[in-house]
C-alpha cells in the first residue's frame, strides 16, 4: 500500500512548481477528510491525492500518459496507480472512477481549487471558511472559472452526495494545514 512518505519521494522527482506543490498538498488533505467521512486509511488516500498529478508538470499536453508505467515501475500497487488515472475520466483516461477513493479524487481534485481561491480572498483566509461562504462562490460560474464545475457535480453525483456536503468536509481536511497550504489569509 502507498504511504504518504512513498507518494511524496516520488512526487518531489517530478514535481518542482509552487503552484502545483500546494495543489497535491490541497489534493492530499481533501481526501484524508474524505478517508476518514468513508471510514477508510487516512494516510492511503492522502498518498493517492498527493501524487494524482505525478506527470502534470513536464506533460501537461500529455497528462496521465506519463504515469502508469513509471509508478509502476517504482512498485507502487496498480490499484493506486489506477486509483489516480481515474481522476482523469472523460478528459484523458477512459479509467472510470468506481470506489469511493477513485470518486472522491475526481471529485475533489477541481473542488479544492475553488476552496483554495475562495481561501485566499478572505482577511482569515481558510481558517474561518464556511460552507456558505464556498457555496456562494461555487455557484458564480466568473469566480475560479477555470475550475470545472460540471465534473465536481458529477463526481459528487458519483459519491452520491451534495456539493456542500463534500465541500465542507474538504474545508475541513484542508483547514487543520491552513499555514502549509498558504491559506492563514492576509491578517496572520
Amino acid at each position: 500500500m502507498l504511504t504518504l512518505e512513498r507518494a511524496r519521494e516520488l512526487n518531489d522527482t517530478m514535481v518542482t512548481e509552487e503552484h502545483l506543490i500546494i495543489h497535491a498538498l490541497n489534493v492530499c488533505y481533501a481526501m484524508g477528510a474524505m478517508a476518514e467521512h468513508f471510514g477508510e486509511d487516512k494516510e492511503h488516500w492522502q498518498a493517492i491525492g498527493m501524487l494524482h498529478d505525478y506527470d502534470y508538470e513536464k506533460y501537461p499536453e500529455e497528462h496521465l500518459q506519463h504515469t502508469e508505467q513509471p509508478l509502476l515501475d517504482a512498485g507502487v500497487d496498480p490499484e493506486d496507480v489506477r486509483a489516480i488515472l481515474s481522476h482523469g475520466y472523460g478528459i484523458c483516461t477512459d479509467v472510470k472512477p468506481e470506489t469511493n477513493m477513485e470518486k472522491s479524487l475526481y471529485t475533489v481534485d477541481e473542488l479544492t481549487g475553488i476552496i483554495q481561491a475562495c481561501a485566499r480572498m478572505r482577511p482569515h483566509g481558510l481558517t474561518d471558511l464556511e460552507v456558505k461562504s464556498f457555496m456562494k462562490k461555487f455557484k458564480d460560474k466568473r469566480f475560479a472559472a477555470k475550475c470545472d464545475r460540471e465534473l465536481i457535480l458529477k463526481g459528487c453525483e458519483m459519491l452520491g452526495m451534495e456539493v456542500r456536503d463534500v465541500a465542507e468536509i474538504c474545508i475541513a481536511g484542508m483547514k487543520e494545514h491552513a499555514e502549509e497550504l498558504g491559506l492563514l489569509g492576509t491578517e496572520a
